[in-house]
Parts: C-alpha cells; sequence; structure tokens
C-alpha cells in the first residue's frame, strides 16, 4: 500500500472515531437572558422578563421549564409555573402568590416572561428562571433579583446644579462685560492719541506758517 493511501486510511479510521464522539456531545449554545436587577413599586405590576437562545428549535414534546421563588437568605425554592406538554405554561398553587402571576410571554419567540400583580413587601427575593429545550443538553438557568420598594426614588435635586451654572453663567457675563469695557478703553484712549498727534501736528504747520511770513 502507498503512502498516500495509508495517510486517507488512517484518516477515514480518526474520523470514525472521532463522529460518536461529536454526536454524543451534542449542541451546547443555551443562553438565558434575563434583568439581574429588578425594582418593583408596592401594590404595582411588575412584569420579570426571561427568554432564552438554543441550538435547536423549541419542539413541545420535550421542553422543560418551570419558574421558582426563594427568599434572598434561603436556599429552599418553591415552584410557582411550570411548562406541560398538553397545557402549555402553567401557574402552580401558591399560598405566597395566589393568583397573582400570570404568564406573559410567547413561546414562539423563545420568551417565558411573567408578570406579578399587586406585588407585595414578601414577594422580595430571588427568581429562577430553568430552562431545558433538547437535545441541547445545557440547562438555562436565569436568577433575578427582585426588589419590592415603598415608594419611588426622589427626583434629583437640581438646586445646587442651577446655582452652580447661574454662578457660572454670572461669571462668564462678568468676564465678557470686563472685555468689553477694556476694548472701549482701548478704543477711546487710541482715539486720544490720534487727536493729541493730530493738534500737535497742526500746530506745527502753523509754527512753521508764521515763521515763514516773519522772514519774508
Amino acid at each position: 500500500m502507498s503512502s498516500r493511501a495509508q495517510e486517507r486510511s488512517s484518516g477515514v479510521q480518526l474520523g470514525s472515531a472521532l463522529l460518536p464522539l461529536l454526536l454524543l456531545s451534542g449542541c451546547s449554545c443555551m443562553d438565558v437572558l434575563v434583568a439581574n436587577n429588578i425594582n418593583a413599586l408596592n401594590g404595582t405590576t411588575v412584569k420579570i422578563t426571561c427568554t432564552f437562545t438554543s441550538c435547536y428549535k423549541m419542539d413541545a414534546t420535550k421542553f422543560v421549564m418551570n419558574w421558582t421563588y426563594q427568599e434572598s437568605f434561603n436556599d429552599t425554592e418553591e415552584m410557582f409555573m411550570a411548562y406541560y406538554r398538553k397545557k402549555g405554561m402553567v401557574a402552580l398553587r401558591s399560598d405566597r402568590f395566589g393568583e397573582r402571576v400570570m404568564f406573559a410571554g410567547n413561546l414562539d419567540k423563545n420568551d417565558l416572561s411573567i408578570t406579578l400583580s399587586d406585588v407585595q413587601l414578601e414577594d422580595e427575593g430571588i427568581y429562577n428562571c430553568y430552562v431545558r429545550n433538547p437535545p441541547d443538553r445545557i440547562q438555562g438557568h436565569g436568577i433575578i433579583q427582585l426588589h419590592v420598594v415603598t415608594e419611588l426614588p426622589p427626583p434629583r435635586d437640581s438646586t445646587i446644579a442651577v446655582a452652580i451654572g447661574a454662578s457660572v453663567g454670572g461669571a462668564l457675563a462678568l468676564l465678557i462685560l470686563s472685555m468689553v469695557v477694556v476694548k472701549c478703553l482701548r478704543r477711546h484712549r487710541k482715539q486720544e492719541l490720534i487727536s493729541e498727534e493730530k493738534m500737535e501736528e497742526e500746530g506745527k504747520l502753523e509754527a512753521e506758517g508764521v515763521a515763514e511770513e516773519g522772514t519774508k
């Protein structure tokens, strides 16, 4: 067998050996996109977003997804929404949320977002969005920290900014006025010097004229 034939045979054997490994490894591009921190005003409705990307189109017969809640300082998770093959996204019975949680996403667009109405202080905590879309072998996991506030933060006080702006504006106006005054004074002084020189020149001419008449 020639050396070229041997190399070709070795390449075929290597490819045959690697093919099962590639098939077993599958695709691993699952990515879950969420907002890491969300602020919600007590008593309002908040949307908690979660979307995902995958190597494969969603297969309703294999897709797995659920939402869980856990208190900020507690590792115990409570599942309150899950995906079912025949029912789709279903809110589970929960003493904490009751009927305040609703699915607000779009499965056709890989959107798994939810809304939480009448937000309570007790709703503050960590919301987990778990996604698995076989044959993608990776399970996606998004973590959202929800903060519940009793009032919106006050608007930024612009008094200082206005005062600084007024001071800077006043100083600039004063500087411009000073420059104008100096320029006017210089121009006036220049005109005075020109007038004095002109008067001196005229005086010299008159004196020369008188002297010429005296010599005659």
